[in-house]
């Protein structure tokens, strides 16, 4: 059969339209209740239960995984970026006490591989099923000459909900209290850029290089999955936030680029500040040899990288091994990291 036209100049639809009429089969797993219409429309259907709400709150936010694709392409495993998108994307709209409601992804990239195509998929709906998130659409832009052979990008935006009257603001925040670190698995999605100057050009590895003090190969560290914090989060906000109990959850912060300099002044008052105490938690093997071969100084550090926490919880000092004691209970790593004083709106790393 002769090449369509388009085909010829790079854009191969017919080949788009096969891959994608798998997507009903790998989305089936995030379906939820209030979806209507099907995958494949112009516009992805919600309908939202107002019922369940007082006031209900719409939280949105879109993102992408930076350069944490590079790893990707080079191992050519892509199913956990996915997943890592759909994380970080939770962990955003977590820190104001939204639960998920639906996602929805782009990949552009130069020509369509099926096999790329229907792992990112696998990890989106991966990922979405984890946090009882609805994949209601997306786009998959065929852009020949535009991005290099075999690369591609992603990006998502997904779409929660959360009480007015429940939403976490930080304003309560106040000198004395305690801040809590939930462990990370690593990098999560940042700071690749300077992770992958430090491994692959002045340590000289490869991504396939093992390194004694990890598990698996230096490519296989970086890649792991982003953790969501959502569902933890929700099970902590209904057992220390309920209705008419004083608020013992004040603020939270997802460590993200910027690391705790940056993100955590997002949700403090303007007269507190921060303290972080390093050491007060268990770093990762993958930390301490940045710290150790990166050649880049300490403090730098804490600005780029979570370091080991993925994210703070700002809470009254007295409720603090309580709701430490919960967040181990459910099998996350915490420590008690920090606390509030006195100040201008800053974080410290002390």
């Amino acid at each position: 059969m002769k090449q369509k036209a388009y085909a010829r100049a790079g854009v191969d639809i017919d080949l788009g339209n096969r891959v994608k009429a798998t997507l009903p089969q790998l989305l089936a797993s995030t379906h939820r209740p209030e979806v209507l219409g099907k995958v494949g429309g112009f516009g992805g259907l919600f309908a939202l239960d107002v019922k369940k709400y007082r006031q209900p709150v719409l939280v949105s936010s879109a993102d992408g995984v930076g350069t944490k694709l590079k790893l990707a392409f080079a191992m050519d495993k892509h199913d956990t970026i996915g997943e890592d998108l759909v994380n970080h994307c939770v962990d955003d709209i977590a820190v104001l006490g939204a639960e998920p409601l639906f996602f929805l992804d782009y990949i552009g990239t130069g020509k369509l591989k099926p096999h790329v195509f229907t792992q990112l998929i696998t990890g989106f709906a991966r990922g979405c099923a984890k946090n009882n998130c609805a994949l209601i659409g997306g786009e998959t832009a065929q852009m020949p000459g535009f991005y290099q052979p075999g690369e591609y990008d992603v990006s998502g935006t997904i779409v929660g909900v959360v009480e007015k009257s429940k939403m976490l603001d930080g304003k309560t925040i106040k000198p004395g209290d305690a801040v809590i670190g939930l462990a990370s698995s690593g990098l999560h999605t940042n700071g690749y850029s300077l992770a992958r100057k430090i491994f692959f050009e002045r340590m000289k590895l490869k991504p396939k290089s093992r390194v004694a003090e990890l598990a698996g190969s230096i490519g296989d560290e970086l890649l792991k999955v982003h953790v969501s914090y959502g569902p933890l989060v929700q099970r902590l906000l209904k057992k220390f936030n309920a209705k008419g109990a004083a608020r013992t959850i004040k603020g939270l912060a997802h460590i993200t680029g910027g690391g705790f300099v940056d993100n955590i002044p997002r949700v403090l008052p303007k007269n507190c500040d921060v303290i972080i105490r390093k050491g007060s938690w268990d770093m990762l093997p993958i930390f301490r040899i940045i710290e150790a071969k990166g050649g880049v100084p300490e403090e730098e550090l804490y600005q780029v990288f979570n370091m080991g926490i993925g994210m703070t919880i700002i809470l009254a000092a007295d409720k603090a091994e309580a709701v430490l004691k919960s967040i181990k209970a459910a099998q996350q790593k915490a420590w008690l990291i920090g606390e509030v004083v006195k100040g201008r709106g800053e974080a410290r790393v002390v």
